[in-house]
């Protein structure tokens, strides 16, 4: 069992470098809501829809804004961004367990293959020839790496992740269970006698403080690589096709696909299930609501969006058939503005 962790007030208040209003060696041994912590958790208020649960929470110290702070009598942690400051908490609270190094016996490490100080090798993982793992590198249970493929310091691959050969992972970089890096992508040119498979000849590079979600797929370019910049933040069930390039610091939600050749800036944010066609670019600072479908090019950063919400049934078959006869009735609207536009004239 992981051992209690166990911190007082003024130690969190100055990690997250907020003032501390209360009992500066109060002892905190876990995080939780408002609702559900106990005296020696430590909650946090963000969002203002919340504020109702702080009069009656058990809580033995809150975090809330400077404006918040009259509203809350016990000990409080105050800080201008109160989610920013929980997130940096967890760390010192998180209870998985951490991976010993050495390589277990029943893994298969190939005598090429190159690691670094600290690394752990998981049972039944396979290391082939070439690769080369960073110091304090964590390759999970069942893990397959390819051959001459690099992972950086410090970067964890959970339980049966393959990565394929060829595939260049920066430091500090999490890869789910199940996630899959490298594979072919869907290249195939017609013939007569069917589909002939383009062996897709490129990598895929992904950066620093990279972190991608469990089923996760992100495939090998067919000429050039696919790349995932740093920082970059990619949740489970995402399909990421081959040579796309995603900039820094973008965060794509679940069950997104992006097809082939899309160029995706930096700084941008994907909602879930999102579709984007292949061979278009997406600029900095874009945010696509979830279950959009981005057909073309977005040259213009800004919030974007398309589908429609859901209603009763009843009321969408009647939508969808007036959308069916858009086109009619622009031409007929056209129509009867021609005549408004033209009085006395004959239509």
């Amino acid at each position: 069992m992981t051992p209690t962790r166990v911190w007082n007030l003024r130690a969190l208040a100055d990690l997250i470098d907020a003032d501390l209003d209360g009992d500066e060696s109060y002892k905190i041994t876990s995080l939780n809501t408002l609702q559900s912590a106990d005296s020696h958790e430590l909650a946090f208020l963000a969002n203002p829809a919340y504020l109702k649960h702080l009069s009656d929470t058990s809580a033995g110290a809150v975090i809330l804004k400077p404006d918040m702070a009259d509203s809350y009598a016990g000990n409080k942690l105050i800080s201008d961004n109160p989610y920013l400051a929980y997130a940096t908490l967890t760390a010192l609270f998180d209870p998985a367990p951490a991976a010993a190094s050495g390589v277990h016996p029943s893994a298969v490490v190939a005598a090429s293959a190159r690691l670094g100080e600290g690394v752990s090798v998981g049972a039944n993982a396979t290391i082939s020839a070439g690769v080369v793992l960073g110091d304090g590198s964590v390759i999970g249970a069942g893990c397959f790496v390819g051959e001459d493929t690099s992972i950086g310091k410090n970067s964890q691959l959970h339980a049966n992740v393959s990565v394929y050969h060829g595939v260049s992972i920066g430091d500090d970089v999490n890869l789910h269970s199940g996630c899959v890096v490298g594979a072919d992508g869907f290249g195939f040119a017609p013939s007569q006698q069917g589909w002939v498979k383009i062996h897709q000849l490129g990598g895929v590079v992904i950066g620093d403080r990279v972190e991608v979600g469990a089923c996760t797929t992100i495939d090998r370019g067919a000429l050039d690589d696919t790349v995932i910049g740093d920082g970059v933040i990619i949740d489970n069930l995402v399909q990421i096709a081959h040579n796309v390039k995603i900039g820094e610091n973008t965060a794509i939600a679940g069950c997104t696909g992006i097809a082939g050749s899309a160029t995706i800036g930096r700084n941008c944010t994907i909602g879930g299930a999102a579709c984007i066609k292949g061979h278009i670019t997406i600029v900095d600072g874009v945010n696509v609501s979830a279950t959009s479908f981005v057909n073309k090019s977005i040259l213009e950063a800004g919030s974007y969006s398309s589908g429609t919400v859901a209603t009763q049934t009843k009321t969408w078959r009647k939508n969808a058939v007036r959308f069916g006869q858009l086109d009619q009735l622009a031409s007929r609207l056209s129509t009867l503005e021609k005549i408004v536009s033209s009085p006395g004239e004959e239509s």
